[in-house]
């Protein structure tokens, strides 16, 4: 696995950050912007939230697993192909391995180590570690010029078995994207995934870094080519669970704005430039998830006006101020929900991720517009960085207890959690206590059960509670207590800021 784990790679990689942080890394803050009390150890969320990615590992497992209840899994990924697609991340809760949001969360795990690697102290090697096996990963599905292998496994084959992934026997078919059938959505979003990918092992592993940008540049220039969305050439195969709503042109933009500030060519620039407008930039839009990235792209090419001058992308940080004015609640353009105990709700269907995900948003546009002294304004309310730190924290603290139901929703963390979530592995008997095969019907029969589930998924931060609070714990309601690699990507960012500025890291 080419991260950055090795025993030299990590005396270096210490020794330099005792000096300097890496460019690419935050700068550790000098200040707290928070009381030095904590209602929370993030510091303890940030651990098991990293931990979380092991234990949705596909693959042959190193001898470092510390979820130790999985077993090697999709041993043979691929074969049938003549390719090797062995590794990766299970998105969910089930066996399947969905390219889409495995791109996307690659590109927000790197996203978290790009802004706040430089907090994590003993927690970076682990991050990047969750990093290399996806990018390790993503590497194989575009080994191929203008080919993409987009998903192993049939979903609805999958779906109809309950059991383990060591004892899967449903069809590893295999699913593409070339020339004849495009899938710009995924492309693009995989090309980001490899250039912020990069920018993590820049300084730690040069040769790997470059071997992910020139991907990046490959892929990227193959989903610009030949466009057209994966939800209609394989519509059966990846609706509806990761159907794109959205289109492809938020990818797009997405993917060109990290191009952009991976490679720092004035092509990507000019691409942004060029087509931003026809690509959504100024859309109101106020979603960001592993469909919708328009409101990530703006976040992120405010950057480049905020931090570097480049007074050219002036007009994303109007795009960025438009959705933090649309979030902020007692702001003129305020539309953003939020249930009685004050958790963001956009969807019944696993509305965690999008909490995560704005709340890292949050913390990382603060970041950028205090290193440029500016602040947020929406009409005539002012918006400071200190507003947008103090709304990431109460969503966060929501989730992890600050609640109506006292419950944090981060498997394994505060004294109560999530007990039957929903997740084969998880609620299943280990190979070590069950080694006979579990037929793929025969695990249904723990639906039924009100015991907590045998396999404690550090970690794991399910889809959460309804608009009312309400939250029934039951295996059966995928809604709500299926946890999912994207849900707990953005969350690994700003639990670092979060733990930092109590000085818990």
């Amino acid at each position: 696995m080419a991260s950055c784990s090795s025993l030299a790679a990590i005396a270096i990689l210490v020794f330099l950050l005792s000096f300097t942080a890496p460019l690419f890394l935050a700068k550790p803050l000098h200040h707290s912007h928070h009381p030095r009390f904590a209602s929370h150890n993030y510091r303890d969320a940030l651990v098991k939230s990293i931990l979380y990615f092991e234990g949705q590992r596909s693959g042959k497992l190193p001898s470092s697993q510390r979820i130790t209840w999985r077993k090697d899994s999709g041993l043979s990924d691929g074969k049938a192909m003549g390719v090797d697609l062995v590794g990766g991340y299970y998105d969910a809760g089930d066996n399947v391995k969905f390219g889409f949001p495995m791109a996307f969360t690659t590109t927000m795990l790197s996203w978290s180590v790009i802004e706040f690697g430089g907090l994590m102290k003993g927690e970076l090697n682990n991050a990047k570690e969750a990093i290399g096996w996806a990018t390790d990963y993503l590497l194989k599905a575009t080994a191929h010029p203008d080919t993409i292998y987009v998903q192993v496994g049939d979903a609805g084959r999958d779906h109809s078995c309950w059991e383990r992934p060591e004892d899967m026997d449903t069809p590893r078919s295999v699913f593409k994207i070339d020339k004849n059938t495009p899938g710009t959505e995924v492309a693009a979003e995989t090309a980001a995934a490899l250039a912020a990918s990069s920018l993590v092992f820049r300084k730690c592993n040069p040769s790997y870094s470059k071997l992910l940008l020139k991907r990046a540049i490959r892929v990227f220039a193959f989903a610009d080519k030949y466009r057209g969305s994966y939800s209609n050439g394989l519509r059966k195969v990846v609706c509806p669970y990761y159907c794109s709503v959205s289109g492809y042109e938020d990818e797009l933009l997405w993917g060109a704005a990290w191009l952009h500030r991976a490679t720092k060519n004035p092509t990507y620039l000019n691409y942004i430039q060029r087509n931003g407008q026809t690509l959504g930039a100024a859309e109101t839009d106020n979603t960001f998830g592993w469909d919708n990235k328009h409101v990530g792209a703006r976040i992120l090419l405010s950057k480049a006006f905020l931090v570097q001058r480049l007074q050219t992308l002036h007009d994303y940080k109007s795009h960025a101020d438009n959705y933090i004015c649309s979030l902020i609640p007692g702001t003129p353009a305020s539309q953003a929900h939020y249930t009685p105990g004050g958790l963001l709700f956009k969807m019944d269907d696993s509305n965690m991720q999008y909490v995560t995900s704005t709340s890292f948003l949050l913390v990382t546009y603060a970041k950028y517009l205090t290193s440029a002294h500016m602040v947020v304004k929406c009409g005539g309310v002012i918006i400071t960085p200190k507003r947008l730190r103090s709304v990431a924290k109460k969503q966060v603290d929501y989730l992890l207890g600050d609640n109506p139901l006292k419950m944090s929703y981060m498997v394994g963390y505060g004294a109560r959690y999530p007990q039957r979530i929903h997740h084969r592995g998880s609620s299943l008997p280990t190979v070590a206590t069950h080694p006979a095969k579990i037929q793929c019907r025969s695990g249904f029969s723990v639906m039924s059960s009100q015991a907590p589930n045998p396999n404690v998924l550090v970690g794991a931060v399910v889809g959460g509670p309804d608009e009312h609070d309400r939250f029934p714990d039951e295996l059966s309601d995928y809604e709500q207590s299926e946890p999912a690699t994207y849900i707990n990507a953005p969350l690994v960012g700003t639990l670092s800021y979060l733990a930092h500025s109590f000085g818990q890291l």
